[in-house]
């Protein structure tokens, strides 16, 4: 199986396994990542982000192959959404 074949066919909840590894440096066993298992894992996540979420979050690998960045306006825009950010007046807490 190749590459993109095996990225293709992985499970969502394997990429989430894999993403929280790449986070955390460990397996969910508490098992640490040695620096292979860190860049292929690394590696797996960000093809995984680029051709089959295909997400335009921030700090996403886009379609491309690309970082997905966006400009400070972008990002105000996409969160002036009042519904977006949950807002507290003091005398509720």
């Amino acid at each position: 199986m190749d590459f993109k074949a095996l990225v293709s066919a992985m499970a969502p909840e394997t990429y989430q396994k894999l993403a929280e590894a790449v986070a955390t440096g460990r397996w969910a066993d508490g098992t640490a990542l040695n620096e292979q298992q860190k860049a292929q894992t690394l590696q797996l996540v960000m093809a995984y982000q680029a051709t089959v979420l295909k997400s335009d979050e921030l700090f996403t690998v886009g379609a491309d192959g690309q970082l997905i960045q966006k400009t400070k306006a972008e990002l105000k825009k996409q969160f002036d959404n009042n519904d977006a950010i949950a807002r507290f007046r003091h005398d509720d807490i």
